[in-house]
């Protein structure tokens, strides 16, 4: 009888938990009130973070479901003050063509509620930068094939999951995020040392919150449950 292949081999669904519906339903209440309490914050403390914190988010990053397991996400950490004013000093370089020069009126109207502009001072000023990359294909790493690529496949899918697992665990670990993306962002390859075939996706800016730290009223407004779903 052929034995299956390691990649195919079955095993007992792991750790699975089932709850009492009124638990279930306590349970899922106070996930989304502590997501609702997450904001994106642009006025960060400069106190370090401890790396244990940044390693556990990421690994749970890394549970992410995607596409044939095939995991097509990099993280770069940045904490290193003079790697991150160089990152911020590129960043707006870029930022600063895009609100002066090429972004369209109705996007700055948009942009218009929460005060943003071209400055960025939390990309220096927040104790951690993760440069999230999307890799477009595998290469392969031992074996006959060593070398050769590979597709992968639902690339900004599974990137795109992966990093709300990243931000939803920095919040439930006491931390303050905000999804920052400069276009075009490649100059993150180069600061992060990352090959063309990786696509920066977000810079992730990571802290606690400046003491008085004041967000803009606007983020805090969601569409309600009719506006984003239905029950077919």
């Amino acid at each position: 009888m052929t034995r299956p292949h390691a990649a195919f081999a079955q095993e007992p669904l792991p750790a699975y938990r089932e709850y009492p519906q009124p638990e279930m339903i306590e349970r899922a209440r106070a996930f989304h009130a502590d997501l609702q309490r997450r904001r994106t914050v642009r006025d960060f403390d400069s106190r370090p973070v401890p790396r244990e914190v940044i390693e556990s988010c990421l690994l749970a990053a890394g549970t992410a479901p995607s596409g044939a397991n095939q995991q097509p996400w990099f993280f770069s950490v940045i904490t290193d003050p003079a790697h991150k004013k160089r990152v911020r000093e590129a960043a707006e370089v870029e930022e600063r063509s895009f609100y002066n020069e090429r972004a369209p009126q109705e996007w700055l109207d948009a942009l218009a509620p929460l005060g943003t502009d071209w400055n960025k001072p939390f990309l220096e000023e927040a104790p951690v930068l993760i440069a999230i990359f999307a890799q477009k294909y595998g290469v392969h790493q031992e074996g006959p094939q060593k070398g050769e690529k590979f597709s992968h496949y639902y690339v900004p899918e599974s990137v795109g999951i992966a990093s709300g697992f990243l931000i939803a665990a920095l919040h439930h670990a006491g931390l303050a995020t905000l999804t920052h993306t400069p276009n075009p962002m490649s100059f993150l390859n180069k600061l992060c040392g990352r090959p063309p075939s990786e696509k920066p996706v977000i810079l992730l800016v990571v802290g606690y919150p400046k003491a008085g730290c004041q967000v803009p009223v606007h983020g805090g407004i969601k569409k309600p449950l009719e506006a984003i779903a239905q029950w077919l």
